[in-house]
């Protein structure tokens, strides 16, 4: 009997389609009843089928990449699909090579099975303080065809066009990173590139161009649609207005199946696998070597910035150069390693510049000149780098020397960076007695008024410094600082606790001065304000939120702040108070309580200053000392609380 050529061209295909490779990605936002139970389904299922890669498992849902066998992914699918909680899942599977690149493959986690129980499946925002937006608040939902549909209407703007068509915006919600390779384009229809390096910086972004979605439809777009889920529901979070929000349903990966020519789409898409990036049938390249300026769109290399660690593209041709050092567009425009890089080589950095003099506590030994903003592979846990400023008539060493103890009690997890203020301040002495008399609170006799002034002290003091002074101040002179004796000023009274009320001049030149230390010594993860450092650390969150003419956005950016002993200055924060708006940094406010021994910075003035932030993301220490940073328990172990949240 003569075999059935059919049917032994079927079992050919079957037995090639067993050893085919392949990769899966899906996502579903439901409320799952018990995490541990999905755990070990997870865990027994994937390592039964020879399945690697990500798994993410939070009481909102799951978040799947892995890769296998495409007939070990068909059945990992069917197990999913048995669970009611999956009810309506896209799966999106891939048949592809089976992953070559050692480097690229463990970068992506496709060398082992990483099965995770998170708190959130996707980041929304760095504030771990802030509560995220509720996924079921998502815009809605739009096919590959419904969304190309769409840009297709609006692109056209004629006669049939309706005003609803052309009030549409394009937003992508992805990182720089990605759009650089690939994005979608239609002609006369804004389109909206964030440029951010990563998705938590997304919330930021929205706030600050919150004018250009307002009143508009948007329509938003993806990888495979999940960050869009809960950007989408930011947008309508903010109420009247924002209604109109739309989301590729499956992302770029589903637009491209439904069109292989690649629509609207050009370029390729950026993939969180081995497989790096999926491009259309379009062979044309968008991205560009940072270094050369050549068409390129390779991230194979895996090369990052020296700076953020974000990923850039170099070509093949620039690789050869030894010793190069990478600095992305986001740091260059932050002015990271700009007065070291040549015309023919922008982009590489030699050295790094010191032109700030600051004062470091760290243990390690010889500090990094980088930031790694995400863990490398094998390398010791980072630190938060939290940027000091300290109070009135100090300077940095002194500051350093206040918080030592505060420093060696954060050893682990923070180094800290001390900076003189830029305003120079005299020297001011008192007699013996009038600083015995203030001390007891109360005023010196006339007749030691009236007495000869006496000398200066003949020692030698280091300069103080301050952020603000009052409106009269008037700098040193020349003289003054070429000649030590003429930097004492004798006191005119007893020193007065409410002095910090007059200093309110000054904030401009501080704040440029910040900016010079940020592009030099940053970036930074936070700032530590003590007394009227707190006061200037409040006024630069301020500017960071509002975004006045005096800060450009993303210039500077402080994902926490400490203030301590702090107090507000009103006149920078938008002069009147009914008019500030609840400042949305992560904070940590320490000062007196009612019955401490702060007599420089009443109790009052922080709690006045500390009201000034949401609730949402702020946490409270009062203490029963006195003008200090306490580092005894608890007090010490509350810091170490909230800034482990951003480690």
């Amino acid at each position: 009997m003569e075999p059935n050529i059919n049917n032994k061209d079927h079992e050919e295909r079957e037995d090639e389609e067993e050893d085919q490779y392949g990769v899966l990605l899906y996502y579903k936002y439901t409320q799952i009843p018990d995490l541990d139970e999905l755990f070990t389904f997870y865990h027994s299922n994937c390592n039964s089928l020879s399945l690697l890669g990500r798994v993410r498992i939070s009481p909102l849902g799951v978040n799947v990449t892995v890769g296998g066998k495409l007939s070990a992914l068909k059945k990992h699918i069917a197990a999913v699909e048995s669970n009611s909680l999956f009810q309506g899942t896209d799966f999106k599977l891939a048949a592809c090579g089976r992953p070559l690149n050692d480097k690229v493959a463990e970068e992506c986690g496709f060398t082992s099975l990483s099965i995770r129980i998170v708190k959130e499946l996707v980041t929304l925002s760095s504030n771990p303080l802030l509560k995220s937006p509720e996924f079921s608040d998502a815009g809605k939902h739009l096919s590959a065809d419904e969304f190309h549909s769409m840009l297709q209407r609006a692109g056209q703007l004629d006669k049939e066009s309706t005003e609803r068509d052309r009030k549409l915006v394009l937003l992508d919600a992805r990182n720089l990173y990605e759009t650089r390779i690939g994005k979608f384009h239609t002609p006369d229809v804004e389109t909206l590139d964030p440029g951010i390096r990563q998705y938590s910086d997304l919330p930021s972004w929205i706030d600050d161009n919150s004018d250009q979605l307002r009143g508009k439809n948007v329509l938003m777009y993806c990888t495979g649609g999940i960050r869009c889920e809960m950007a989408s529901a930011y947008i309508r979070s903010k109420g009247s207005g924002y209604e109109n929000v739309f989301q590729l349903f499956g992302g770029i990966q589903r637009y491209l199946e439904q069109f292989p020519d690649g629509g609207f789409f050009r370029g390729k898409n950026f993939v969180f696998d081995h497989r790096i990036s999926v491009g259309s049938s379009d062979a044309n390249i968008l991205g560009t070597c940072l270094l050369c300026g050549v068409l390129f769109d390779d991230y194979s290399s895996r090369l990052r910035c020296c700076y953020c660690r974000m990923l850039v593209l170099v070509c093949n041709s620039c690789q050869q150069r030894k010793g190069s050092v990478y600095v992305c567009e986001l740091c260059k425009n932050h002015h990271k390693g700009v007065e070291l890089v040549s015309s023919s080589e922008n982009g590489r950095l030699s050295s790094i510049p010191q032109q700030i003099e600051c004062e470091t506590v760290s243990s390690d030994a010889k500090p990094s000149p980088q930031l790694p903003w995400r863990q490398a592979v094998g390398s010791p846990p980072r630190k938060l780098r939290i940027l000091c400023l300290h109070g009135f008539r100090q300077n940095a060493s002194s500051f350093k020397g206040r918080t030592a103890s505060l420093a060696k009690k954060l050893k682990n997890i923070a180094e800290l960076v001390f900076v003189d203020a830029p305003h120079e301040l005299p020297f001011i002495y008192q007699p013996s007695t009038v600083t015995e008399s203030h001390q007891n609170c109360t005023s010196p006799p006339s007749s030691l008024l009236q007495q000869s002034p006496p000398p200066p002290p003949s020692e030698h003091c280091r300069k103080k410094f301050a952020w603000f002074v009052a409106p009269d101040f008037r700098g040193k002179s020349e003289s003054e600082s070429d000649n030590p004796d003429r930097e004492w000023k004798m006191g005119d009274g007893p020193f007065d606790p409410l002095q910090y009320q007059q200093q309110t001049a000054g904030f401009e030149e501080s704040l440029a001065y910040i900016k010079t230390v940020y592009a030099q010594e940053g970036p930074f993860d936070g700032l530590l304000g003590f007394s009227q450092g707190a006061a200037m650390a409040a006024a630069l969150v301020c500017a960071q939120q509002t975004r006045r003419r005096l800060l450009q956005t993303g210039e500077m950016e402080f994902g926490f702040v400490i203030l301590c002993s702090g107090f507000g200055i009103m006149k920078l924060m938008e002069v009147e108070e009914e008019k500030i708006q609840m400042l949305k940094c992560p904070s940590l406010h320490i000062f007196g309580s009612d019955h401490g021994k702060d007599r420089q910075i009443a109790n009052q003035a922080s709690r006045k200053l500390a009201s000034l932030f949401d609730d949402g993301c702020s946490v409270t220490i009062e203490h029963d000392s006195g003008h200090i940073i306490p580092t005894r328990p608890p007090y010490i172990d509350q810091v170490k609380d909230f800034l482990g949240r951003f480690l």
